[in-house]
């Protein structure tokens, strides 16, 4: 079987080394790296109504990669629309959210976000995080995936992963 090989060099077969719901389940750190388990935290909470946390959370992300100043100064604006000001679509919740005004726009450097990331992040971790992982959609997947996994062609894939994490 052919893998295709993702840019970040992880093989998109349909079985990874450790089950992704095991990874998801372990932190939000991890399901917030894994584009599947990201997108599966958005269907829960647009449910949720609270979207708008995640969707935050990855534009901090992205903006803090971000070199170019002027790319940086118009990431920051879009940033600051969509989800900070008191007219934003997507309002995230904050503490000192009054207080934000787009002066905050005029020097833009990697970090500015953190603060508010870290508060949405902690929000996210301790409050919609802990419930997905009891929801259904989470379960769903979790039995589709231990299904997969008592097909004859996951066998390797499974003694291959306890074999790296000594289990």
């Amino acid at each position: 079987m052919e893998h295709i090989h993702d840019s970040d060099g992880s093989s998109s077969s349909s079985h990874q080394s450790l089950k992704s719901t095991a990874k998801w389940a372990a932190s939000l750190e991890n399901l917030l790296e894994d584009p599947e388990g990201v997108k599966r935290f958005r269907e829960f909470l647009k449910k949720e109504f609270s979207e708008e946390n995640v969707l935050f959370w990855l534009a901090c992300e992205d903006f803090k990669k971000m070199q170019d100043k002027t790319q940086m100064q118009e990431k920051a604006k879009e940033i600051y629309m969509t989800f900070l000001s008191s007219k934003a679509s997507s309002q995230v919740n904050v503490e000192g959210q009054s207080r934000l005004n787009e002066k905050i726009l005029e020097e833009p450097h990697p970090l500015m976000f953190q603060k508010l990331q870290d508060q949405i992040f902690n929000l996210m971790k301790y409050d919609s995080y802990s419930r997905f992982l009891k929801s259904d959609l989470f379960l769903k997947h979790k039995r589709t995936e231990e299904e997969e996994e008592d097909s004859p062609d996951a066998q390797t894939a499974a003694k291959r992963a306890s074999r790296i994490y000594n289990t």
